[in-house]
């Protein structure tokens, strides 16, 4: 089987936020621009300051009553995905319905697993079985659950979300399990951090894992965080997001930088994104990798300089 994509592309962007006046110019600007969508990401413990991503949300969705908000993603193994079905219920609610759920499991800081009292091999595990918890709850109706780590029984959670079922749960990652369990579970998939050609090889996975599961997809969102500089060479951009992601990952991101960012004048960016587009992404998610006060600015130039050159 194939997975039934989307037809046309849509734009998102990946920021933070750590203020009101950050969330108003954010969401402002995303608006003014015709973004599609915004997205927060998620750590407890980061190399960098980073805020929660269902509060941050929660703010913009005052603000705006356009954009579709996202997370990309959100560690679910860190928490009990009861508390959490409440949360983006709620949230879900607040924003009429304009809301996307992107789960993973992390790992990359074990030890904010260890603060959450959360083994870190388990981390998959709980994803899943987390992601039946919040679909069962979402119905609205009394349920039980018989699991490994969060059993109940005859549980009510209302008020249910707007949208039926729940909002839509895409899944992150790129092992072969997280890929089996978007395949099996997931309603779309967000990557980052990978080709266009190892993109178009996950779906595929993921294709024949819902065919395993003898699942019948009617619909499923194919997403991709790409990391994006826009400079007057390859080099200057590579150079800058090296800075930048060095940083915010603590490690040497040199070698990575070059083989999955966007980077270099809006036309190499515009080629690397329609590259994209072929492999099966219908939204794109861009993340400045530049300064603080340069990242507006080169959102804006996104918008201005790469968008009328996409197919």
């Amino acid at each position: 089987m194939t997975l039934p994509l989307e037809q046309d592309m849509k734009f998102g962007w990946m920021t933070s936020m750590d203020s009101l006046e950050s969330v108003r110019q954010t969401v402002k600007l995303a608006d003014d621009i015709g973004m599609d969508s915004l997205w927060v990401g998620d750590h407890i413990a980061f190399a960098v300051p980073i805020m929660d991503p269902l509060l941050q949300l929660a703010q913009a969705a005052a603000l705006s009553d356009r954009l579709t908000l996202g997370t990309s993603v959100y560690l679910l193994p860190l928490r009990h995905p009861t508390t959490v079905a409440k949360q983006v219920s709620t949230l879900d609610r607040l924003t009429e319905g304009r809301l996307i759920f992107g789960v993973g499991i992390g790992g990359e800081f074990p030890n904010e697993f260890a603060a959450c009292g959360v083994p870190v091999k388990e981390r998959g595990a709980r994803l899943s079985e987390g992601m039946d918890v919040l679909r069962a709850l979402w119905t609205g109706g009394k349920v039980s659950h018989q699991g490994k780590f969060f059993p109940f029984e005859d549980v009510m959670m209302r008020p249910k979300p707007v949208q039926a079922g729940g909002p839509p749960i895409w899944c992150g990652g790129r092992s072969e399990a997280a890929l089996q369990r978007a395949g099996r579970k997931a309603d779309g998939y967000i990557s980052y951090v990978v080709t266009p050609d190892m993109y178009q090889s996950a779906l595929a996975t993921m294709a024949a894992a819902a065919e395993e599961a003898g699942r019948q997809v009617d619909r499923f969102g194919t997403a991709h965080l790409l990391f994006f500089r826009i400079d007057d060479s390859f080099e200057k951009s590579w150079d800058v997001a090296t800075e930048h992601l060095s940083e915010r990952y603590a490690s040497d991101f040199r070698g990575p930088a070059k083989k999955y960012c966007a980077l270099g004048k809006p036309e190499q960016v515009a080629e690397t994104i329609n590259r994209f587009r072929e492999a099966g992404v219908r939204h794109i998610i861009i993340d400045s990798v530049s300064p603080p006060e340069e990242r507006l600015e080169q959102v804006e130039r996104f918008a201005r300089e790469v968008k009328p050159l996409l197919v």
